[in-house]
């Protein structure tokens, strides 16, 4: 199921799979001028195709290469001649071969499914990308994944955030996530003279900048609790139970791999007393 809705010259492309019971758990990818910022899920890549149909598409730019975010890649490549796939370099194993180098939990297939195998292109951190009328520009933003990139437009003042920044205040990590990365990552975006925040799920945000200190700010706070309480000899256990409460529907749903233990645990292993 594709939504396709714009904000002025971007086009927003809102993906998913909808499932009884289940529900509906959006990605969200854009479309600038002949660039496509992320690709979606592999469910709606056909979709996704269809409906650009009439478009010059001369790039996908992908935020980073989790599957929710790559998997328009390979059906779009293989109808469209010399169509350059842009990725940040530790991204481009999982292009190439998704099966093999980033096996899914059950919930990620569920949801978004495997994606066909692209041939991407390492971005540098700084590279300039143009367009017939904009100019990119990438940034390195790891924490939410190794591969991360967030993309910046000066001139307008878009900032394109993939899963950096999706608001709310958070109570569950990714296994695989860093979260003082991802401190660090928001605070190097934070100093950007944005006007739009793009995320790759959740709303669009106006003059980010106060969304993004909030961010910050909630962030290192509970930091600082967790990090309070491991000091003192609790368990992660009884940490998560006294900062994070009960288990939530996305603890179960996603069989632990994205959870209020992951958030806690990460706070605590990843600290290098910055």
């Amino acid at each position: 199921m594709l939504k396709i809705t714009s904000h002025g010259p971007v086009n927003r492309i809102e993906s998913s799979r909808v499932l009884p019971v289940w529900g509906s758990y959006w990605t969200i990818a854009y479309l600038i001028d002949d660039t496509l910022v992320d690709s979606g899920c592999a469910y709606t890549a056909t979709e996704l195709v269809e409906a650009l149909a009439d478009k010059p598409i001369s790039r996908i730019i992908n935020t980073h290469a989790h599957e929710d975010h790559i998997g328009g890649n390979g059906l779009l490549q293989s109808q469209r001649d010399g169509l350059d796939i842009l990725v940040h370099p530790l991204a481009l194993p999982v292009l190439a071969n998704p099966r093999e180098t980033q096996p899914l939990h059950p919930y990620r297939k569920l949801f978004w499914g495997w994606p066909e195998p692209s041939n991407g292109k390492p971005l540098e951190d700084g590279a300039v990308i143009e367009t017939g009328r904009y100019t990119f520009q990438i940034i390195y933003t790891p924490g939410h994944s190794p591969d991360h990139i967030c993309v910046y437009e000066p001139k307008q003042g878009w900032l394109f955030t993939g899963d950096l920044y999706v608001g709310g205040q958070d109570r569950a990590l990714r296994e695989d996530s860093n979260i003082w990365e991802i401190i660090a990552s928001l605070k190097k975006i934070a100093k950007l003279p944005a006007t739009t925040l793009f995320p790759g799920s959740a709303r669009i945000r106006e003059n980010p900048a106060e969304a993004l200190a909030e961010k910050i700010d909630y962030l290192e706070d509970f930091g600082e609790s967790v990090l309070s309480f491991h000091r003192r000899g609790w368990s992660v256990n009884a940490i998560v139970r006294e900062l994070c409460g009960k288990p939530t529907r996305v603890d179960y749903i996603t069989l632990g791999h994205f959870s209020r233990h992951h958030l806690v645990r990460s706070y605590i292993q990843n600290y290098t007393g910055r």
